[in-house]
């Protein structure tokens, strides 16, 4: 499974739930009529779309689930990752790749230096970023193109412009 996005709270009296959407552009996660969505025991459970749209700035939308009429029955979803299969997405371009192929990838600097492995990723308004985790340091990597030099998927390797002391 590839997470495309997160459950937010209850939206309207009719049972819709905000979407964080982590794709881009942000409706495109609405392209999928059926998401998996995380549970708490590790497993998915499909939910179908009924209907979706953008709501206000930025990656925030707002989706209607089949089976879902009320905010009391919006609520069990929230704070749940959305998902799709990895076979249901389009194969990236050159250049291009999905977060989930860097987890685990080992980081280092331009220079060699090593800062650990991707752990996972961080979504902010102001942009994603990477975290990087050697033992018990994790450092936070802006994912902008300034800082993210070369991904080589083959080594599972990722070389940022980053200050190691950092």
């Amino acid at each position: 499974m590839v997470i495309l996005g997160h459950f937010g709270a209850p939206w309207g009296v009719k049972g819709w739930i905000k979407v964080d959407s982590y794709t881009d552009p942000p409706a495109a996660i609405l392209n999928y009529p059926v998401w998996q969505v995380a549970r708490a025991d590790g497993g998915w459970e499909p939910v179908r779309v009924a209907t979706g749209r953008p709501q206000g700035a930025g990656r925030l939308l707002v989706a209607a689930l089949e089976g879902v009429a009320s905010p009391a029955d919006a609520r069990r979803f929230v704070g749940r990752d959305v998902a799709v299969p990895r076979s249901e997405l389009p194969e990236p371009g050159a250049g291009e790749y999905y977060w989930e192929d860097l987890l685990g990838c080992r980081v280092a600097t331009l220079e060699g230096v090593g800062l650990g492995v991707v752990s996972h990723f961080l979504d902010y308004p102001a942009g994603p970023v990477l975290v990087v985790r050697d033992g018990t340091k994790e450092r936070w990597v802006p994912l902008a193109p300034r800082h993210l030099k070369k991904v080589d998927l083959g080594t599972r390797c990722v070389t940022v412009d980053w200050d190691p002391e950092f």
